[in-house]
């Protein structure tokens, strides 16, 4: 097929394009041995012998060609099919380029070589074509004009996606753009569409590019003997002109003005183009590809060139660059004078060219031609406050050119992603915008990622609130335009369990389904909730009247009354829209992977914290499942890559916030985020592993606070809790926290609702003793404030034990002590004798067990999770958890068989009861798990925590170590067995005996009377059987495998391991601190078996409490009025901007950044001088011209004197002749 392919294009090329060849000899008048077509006359293919002869003995200056006709290319040339096209490998430098070429006819229909661009060579219809024009010879350029010029020529092109047409020949104004491609190719593997559109007879060593689809060596050194030029090698693509002439200028002018006209005269189609030329064709943007010329110096034909771009139907602007030269700088100079200048400039002229008078009279009314339409004529000047670079100046003129309104200038500068157009030339003062047009635009900015345009319309009133309805935020959902992360429909079909057809469309259902699944755990989405479903599904038409709305969840209407929030009204246009839109588009700009996108969204609008730590979990668990889907692996590191960035900004946000006030940034952690499934900043960040954040400071002085709860103690803590408990009055010795002190603490809804009480009565308190405290005040010397005699209430005895026995230090310390309890007479129960009737310790023992496991049951039905399934998934994410189950279970199990026969042993019998010590062993291996648990109480230690965590990972990491040491030992066991022990009977027991003592061996134990079985004093003489001799080298091989080689690896892999812990174990405790807090603060007052009255007392708090309870209520959260929550997002988005503040103060301190812009400050004086240094070497030349002049003028002078002198003494000699002569007479 890729055969036929290339067939088809060669032959496509070969019946389209032609060249052209003079078949007529037609002597030149000034050279009669070539022909007008520019051929020596034996180079034209009809030369023959008879010819030669003709020819042979003319001479210059014979009337030679006074009968023949006048040559033409129409009438003296012949057309066949076209003989070169391929690609060229310039040769003759330090790096080999390369471009695609053709050979065609200049009367060739544009329309076929757009055509042979965009199919076979596979380029892109351009956004932009800047056609540059300019002297052919060479000429020098100022190098700081030089420089801007080429920077900006490649700015306008990268940023546009433009194509630049040139001569294509490597002289003039074709080679300082080469120059500039050059430098670009250096700095970027992204190379610019460069067309050089060239005669075919001007070009050096054309022969060599003679070939049908070839690759063609073109070497670039000019013989400085030609009067022909070599093409510019920095160029992507040539189109050779082919007129039959040679050496010969102008056959490519016509060809080039068409080519240009019919590509911007192209309508682009959906498949080829985006979003936004679909809408400039719709809005009538008229020429489709706009077209801009670029004039760099030149001669009288640019300036006709100029007059036919700004004659055309519609007319192409011209951006005209001053300081280049010649035509360029009359351009530029009339453009600025007015008609009183007209001799000036013709004198200008004049020199310039080297023009006669009527010459440069008619080449100054051209000029006057010109500027009746000056408006499409912008000149560029270096160092003008106008246009700084180039690249401005051709935009600009582009969108004057256009003659288009100012929604479609600003769609076009959208396309061009330009915002620096956008904003200085589209969004100027004083400009009515229609809301829908500015939405419009966001909308295509979105779809397209232009991160700028979204700022720069957010900045000039497009209302995100307004602008973001559900119907837009699915179409951005199903884009396919700009950057697209195909995970998301991966996602989307592992939610919805089962293939997705062919042009799915994704729902906002869809999408909250695949944040649920990303978020894990309670999260519970927008998108999925009643109310959203009931707005959505009325949206998309489903229910289609207000009855059908009454009934959608039939269910619950009759079980639970209506909240406010459940009260939908469908014909009010803010259902239709967001409270916070910012935080929907994070979330679509994070599910796309668009990560600039949401880092724009996160930086702007409330909660920033919580939006950072959302998307740091959501690109967490997308690089996960990207990961198990065996997707590219680059995707995976990518958002691993994004996640850690929001990350290192929650973590930044949260030391800026604590930077700047503790105890607000403590309150940024847990106050309830509505927006976010009710969810808090620190379960957020927990959720997302995020440990630095959950070890900083700031977060773990919180933790310290709710561990203490209302306790106010520092020191000794342990001490007094455990004293406390022990002996109960002590309790009212302790100190507590103030309302004050508290209010960054999160609590229960009853400790909140006391903390109210108490300083209710506190206050009324105070407001009685105001009046004393005034008389005070009256007969005091004024020493002592109010302060000072105002003291704060103390608590009432019964809230100091309330606030006692709720902290969670009290809890873990009771639970702690009834833990130690318990195992010591679970020890007792298992080391002594077990009778028929359980003990009153093995009761206890029972009790505490089964109330424990009451506990746990609490527990997986209190956690937030909604479905039964997600709770026990939730719970059982904790090893502990697992480890309690599977203690529990085994322990009834023996409870079970322990009273499964009644009786013990007989001690005076053989007789024993299988079952009761069945029971009584599984008692026995059962304790093993509760003394394992010991380590879940250590780990809350700050000195022991990290080893807990240690063993953990040690153990968890040393599986495929152990696989292998496995491996080697039944390698080794299984040959041993099967040699020294042949005549086995089948047996379980044969599996034992492979790897017991094999086993053994690898701790030092290494059976010595076995290695030599047929020893003449060996006690095992009954294993010296065939091949016994064998088993000693097996053991050798074995043990120095085993013991030197894998055991050793096992202790460095341990040794490694522990290194790497110890240097995160400390962050890694921190972390796990939260876990231990949390889990304390939701647990009963009383440990187990008592346990089961805080349960009892709940259930019927439970009863009592049914009709007011709060589904909100459950879990510790502050509570914050509306008042405390906006002060709380003001002092966030204070943090915010003081964080990109102090980051910008860094990023322009950096050493880097200094030196920057330090090297272009010298950079820019070096210019600068040299300018100056070229200014006064020229005020040199002409001050030595003047005085040069002066002298002249001073040796004229002293000769007129002299000559004056003469005269004035030959007069007087004339007078006295006369009068001697007149006597005479």
């Amino acid at each position: 097929v890729f055969h036929n392919t290339q067939v088809s294009q060669k032959s496509w090329i070969e019946n389209t394009f032609t060249k052209r060849e003079c078949v007529y000899i037609i002597p030149s008048s000034k050279d009669p041995h070539r022909c007008c077509c520019g051929r020596l006359v034996r180079q034209h293919a009809c030369f023959t012998a008879s010819l030669a002869m003709k020819y042979s003995d003319v001479k210059l200056g014979e009337n030679f060609n006074q009968e023949l006709e006048e040559w033409s290319v129409e009438k003296h040339t012949e057309q066949s099919s076209t003989d070169a096209y391929g690609v060229i490998n310039f040769q003759g430098g330090s790096h080999s380029y390369r471009a695609k070429y053709v050979r065609l006819s200049y009367d060739t229909r544009p329309e076929a070589i757009l055509q042979l661009m965009l199919k076979e060579w596979q380029l892109e219809l351009p956004k932009l074509v800047v056609s540059v024009h300019g002297g052919m010879q060479k000429f020098e350029l100022h190098p700081r004009i030089k420089q801007l010029l080429g920077k900006g020529l490649i700015k306008a092109a990268v940023t546009t996606g433009a194509w630049i047409i040139t001569g294509g020949v490597n002289t003039g104004v074709a080679k300082h753009v080469g120059d500039a491609l050059k430098e670009h190719a250096s700095r970027s593997s992204r190379k610019i569409c460069t067309i050089g559109i060239a005669p075919w007879g001007v070009i050096e060593n054309r022969n060599d590019l003679v070939g049908k689809d070839v690759v063609a060596p073109y070497q670039t050194l000019l013989n400085p003997l030609s009067k022909l030029n070599v093409l510019n090698n920095l160029h992507s693509h040539f189109i050779l002109v082919d007129d039959g002439t040679v050496g010969k200028y102008g056959a490519e002018v016509k060809l080039r003005r068409e080519l240009e006209k019919t590509i911007s005269q192209q309508r682009i189609h959906a498949s080829t183009i985006s979003i936004f030329y679909l809408k400039l064709l719709y809005l009538g943007i008229g020429q489709g590809v706009p077209v801009v010329a670029l004039i760099f110096e030149g001669g009288p034909n640019v300036v006709l060139t100029v007059l036919e771009y700004l004659q055309e139907n519609p007319p192409v602007p011209v951006v005209v660059c001053e300081g280049t030269g010649r035509a360029a700088d009359i351009l530029a100079y009339v453009y600025k004078q007015t008609e009183e200048a007209e001799p000036e400039i013709i004198s200008t002229i004049k020199k310039t060219f080297n023009f006669g008078q009527s010459e440069a009279v008619h080449l100054f009314q051209t000029l006057l031609e010109c500027m009746k339409k000056r408006e499409l004529i912008t000149v560029f000047h270096i160092g003008s406050d106008e246009h700084q670079d180039i690249d401005v100046a051709i935009l600009t003129a582009l969108l004057k050119g256009t003659n288009a309104s100012a929604f479609d200038q600003l769609i076009l500068t959208l396309a061009w992603d330009r915002v620096d157009i956008a904003k200085n030339h589209v969004f100027v003062y004083g400009q009515q915008w229609l809301v829908g047009s500015l939405e419009q635009a966001m909308l295509d900015a979105l779809v397209m990622d232009r991160v700028a345009f979204v700022k720069l319309l957010i900045e000039n009133g497009v209302s995100m609130h307004k602008f973001l309805t559900i119907p837009r935020l699915e179409e951005l959902y199903n884009t396919k335009q700009g950057p697209t992360n195909p995970a998301l429909f991966h996602l989307v079909r592992d939610v919805k369990q089962g293939n997705l057809p062919p042009g799915y469309k994704l729902t906002l259902i869809d999408v909250g389904l695949v944040v649920e699944y990303l978020m894990g755990g309670t999260y519970r989405c927008t998108y999925t909730r009643k109310r959203f479903r009931v707005i959505y599904n009325s949206l998309s038409g489903t229910l289609q009247t207000k009855g059908m709305q009454e009934h959608v969840f039939p269910l619950h209407e009759g079980k639970k009354k209506k909240t406010k929030d459940d009260i939908v009204d469908i014909d009010d246009p803010e259902t239709r829209r967001f409270p916070y839109p910012l935080n929907e588009l994070l979330l679509w700009a994070v599910l796309m992977k668009r990560q600039k996108m949401a880092l724009f969204f996160w930086q702007h609008g409330e909660e920033s914290m919580a939006k950072a730590l959302v998307a740091c979990k959501l690109y967490r668990s997308m690089a996960y499942e990207s990961k198990q889907n065996d997707l590219v692996d680059d995707t995976s590191e990518e958002l691993k890559e994004y996640s850690n960035e929001f990350g290192e900004l929650a973590v930044e946000l949260l030391e800026q916030s604590f930077r700047q006030d503790e105890t607000m940034a403590m309150k940024l952690l847990t106050y309830e985020l509505k927006n976010w499934s009710n969810a808090t900043c620190l379960k957020l960040a927990v959720s997302s592993r995020l440990r630095p954040f959950v070890a900083h400071t700031c977060t773990q002085m919180l933790l310290s606070d709710m561990w203490m709860g209302r306790l106010n103690m520092r020191k000794n803590s342990w001490y007094k809790v455990i004293l406390s408990i022990l002996l109960p009055p002590t309790i009212l010795m302790l100190e507590y926290k103030t309302k004050a002190e508290m209010s960054h603490i999160p609590q229960s809804q009853d400790a909140h609702q006391m903390t109210m009480e108490d300083s209710e009565n506190n206050f009324q308190n105070i407001a009685e003793e105001i009046p004393m405290v005034i008389r005070v005040l009256d007969h005091s010397d004024g020493k002592h404030d109010m302060e000072s005699i105002i003291k704060p209430k103390r608590l009432p005895i019964t809230r100091k034990f309330y606030a006692f026995y709720h902290a969670p230090i009290v809890k873990f310390w009771f639970n702690t002590l009834a833990y130690i309890g318990f195992l010591m007479l679970y020890t007792f129960v298992v080391l002594v004798k077990m009778e028929e009737l359980p003990s009153v310790q093995e009761w206890i023992v029972i009790a505490y067990i089964f109330t424990l496991a009451v506990e746990k049951i609490r527990e997986i039905f209190m956690s937030e999770a909604g479905k039964i399934s997600q709770k026990v998934k939730v719970w059982f994410n904790d090893y502990f958890n697992i480890s309690d189950t599977i203690a529990i279970i085994t322990f009834f199990i023996g409870f079970v068989l322990r009273f499964g026969a009644k009786g013990n042993f007989h001690e005076n019998t053989y007789k024993v009861n299988y079952v009761f010590v069945a029971g009584r062993l599984t008692y026995c291996l059962n304790i093993i798990f509760w003394y394992v648990r010991l380590l879940d109480f250590l780990a809350v230690n700050q000195h022991a925590g990290p080893y807990v965590m240690m063993i953990g990972k040690m153990v968890a990491n040393m599986f495929y170590i152990v696989v292998i040491m496995a491996l080697v030992l039944l390698s080794f066991g299984v040959p041993r067995k099967a040699i020294l022990y042949p005549n086995e009977e089948p047996s379980w027991v044969l599996a034992k005996d492979i790897v017991f003592q094999p086993y053994w061996m690898i701790f030092g134990e290494v059976y010595a009377y076995e290695i030599d079985v047929c020893a003449n004093n060996s006690d095992t003489k009954h294993l010296c059987v065939t091949g016994s001799w064998l088993t000693p080298f097996l053991q050798s091989v074995y043990l120095f495998v085993q013991y030197i080689i894998m055991v050793n690896l096992l202790i460095a892999f341990f040794n490694n391991v522990y290194l790497q812990v110890k240097a995160i174990s400390n962050l890694v405790w921190k972390y796990q601190r939260y876990h231990f807090v949390m889990a304390y603060h939701e647990k009963p007052i009383l440990p187990p078996p008592l346990i089961i009255l805080s349960h009892m007392a709940s259930l019927c708090y439970c009863i009592c409490k049914r009709r007011k309870k709060d589904k909100n209520s459950d879990g510790p959260k502050l509570f914050l009025t509306e008042e405390d929550q906006k002060k709380l997002h003001d002092f966030e988005e204070l943090c915010v901007e003081m964080y990109f503040s102090e980051k910008d103060d860094k990023f322009h301190c950096r050493s880097e950044e200094r030196i920057r812009v330090t090297s272009e400050r010298v950079e820019q004086m070096c210019i600068q001088i040299k300018e100056v240094g070229d200014r006064v070497n020229y005020i040199k030349r002409s001050l030595q011209s003047l005085d040069t002049q002066i002298g002249h003028l001073q040796d004229l002078s002293a000769l007129t004197v002299d000559t004056l002198k003469t005269l004035t003494a030959r007069k007087p000699r004339k007078q006295a002749r006369s009068t001697m002569k007149s006597p005479g007479n």
